[in-house]
């Protein structure tokens, strides 16, 4: 059989650097198939400098236009570095890719007043690695309406969706849900609150790393249910949807507001841990009730204190992971945006109007080609 050409080839690479900003995920990708099968997966964590940066530029500074200019240039370079390493790990050639779905580095969403802005150097990509590359997702379903975000409902619905109602949980640096409620039903979504994002930012105060890996920091702690209380009564969490959120509303300065001084971190860290998880289950017994089961992916499924906590949290529904399902729970959100470069390819429209509030389905995307 001949090797598939750009034009004709079902072999895609998604790029992702999420809220937690801790490194990018590449997947390479073959569509061909009932089912997506991942042919490469490569991770790489960004140098101290770049991660530093990337977090500074998530809030308002000095000489912001020059410093993001030069961060999406770095931004580009480590997707470059990730994109070779997957094509080597599969043995491709860049030829037999048809594109790059390339997310970028989310630094402002402000769906309240229309715009998002994620960190990217998409030419610089295309014309490091000679594939066609398709960016700036979010902008299109803004123009419409919507909130920009969750966009990987329409892909959770494409791989895990079922005859009974579940519920799909990515634990990021915010945790967003996709509600799947059967094949005679609208999907729907919307990003519920915090994921990793506060405990990741108690974990750097008070150990000087980048997570608290194994949730070790946690298990010393215990619950403090009085600040828990504080934490759970943002409108945000009793908010319907179509909703989303970021680093602009759960910040160091939102968790310091509800804390005081002199909090023992392990204790922080619990109580962050049940933050996360109370939320979820909440916002699943309101308005994704009929969920028979709950399927976890993103970098907080690797917590096991977080997934006790959660599996108590949605009782008695299973909590399962996407493991389980053939796709590593660290590999849904890069697959999600290859599948998104597929359908911008393909003129397909990318997000759910009943997940982002958009007027209607719109092709995500913008093309780059090499």
């Amino acid at each position: 059989m001949a090797a598939p050409t750009p034009d004709t080839s079902e072999i895609y690479i998604g790029l992702m650097s999420g809220t937690s900003v801790d490194g990018v995920d590449a997947v390479l990708v073959d569509f061909s198939g009932a089912l997506p099968k991942v042919l490469a997966h490569v991770y790489r964590a960004f140098d101290t400098d770049l991660r530093a940066e990337l977090l500074h530029l998530c809030t308002s500074g000095a000489d912001e236009i020059d410093r993001a200019g030069t961060a999406s240039l770095k931004l580009a370079a480590a997707y470059a570095e990730c994109v070779r390493s997957a094509l080597g790990a599969a043995g491709l050639a860049a030829s037999e890719v048809r594109a790059i779905g390339a997310h970028g580095q989310t630094v402002r969403h402000r769906p309240d007043v229309g715009f998002t802005v994620q960190l990217n150097a998409p030419a610089h990509l295309a014309e490091a690695i000679g594939i066609d590359v398709i960016a700036d997702f979010r902008s299109r379903d803004l123009a419409a309406g919507g909130q920009g975000a969750p966009l990987v409902a329409a892909f959770h619905a494409a791989v895990f969706g079922a005859d009974a109602p579940r519920a799909v949980v990515n634990v990021g640096g915010i945790s967003n849900i996709t509600f799947l409620p059967g094949k005679t039903h609208p999907t729907l979504g919307f990003d519920c609150g915090p994921g990793n994002v506060l405990l990741d930012l108690n974990a750097a105060r008070h150990l000087g790393t980048a997570m608290d890996r194994d949730g070790k920091l946690a298990q010393q702690g215990r619950t403090d249910e009085a600040v828990l209380s504080q934490l759970l009564s943002d409108p945000y969490f009793a908010k319907p949807p179509p909703k989303s959120t970021g680093r602009e509303l759960f910040s160091a300065a939102w968790l310091d507001a509800a804390t005081r001084e002199n909090f023992p971190p392990a204790d922080l860290q619990r109580t962050l841990i049940e933050l996360t998880a109370r939320t979820i289950g909440d916002a699943i017994e309101r308005w994704c009730g009929s969920a028979v089961d709950v399927i976890a992916c993103g970098g907080g499924a690797r917590n096991p204190v977080l997934m006790r906590a959660l599996a108590a949290a949605i009782a008695p529904r299973a909590l399962r992971t996407s493991d389980e399902f053939g796709i590593p729970s660290d590999q849904v959100e890069a697959l999600a945006f290859a599948w998104l470069a597929r359908c911008f390819v393909r003129r397909e429209p990318g997000a759910v109007p009943e997940v982002t509030g958009a007027r209607g389905r719109r092709v995500l995307g913008a093309l780059y080609p090499a």
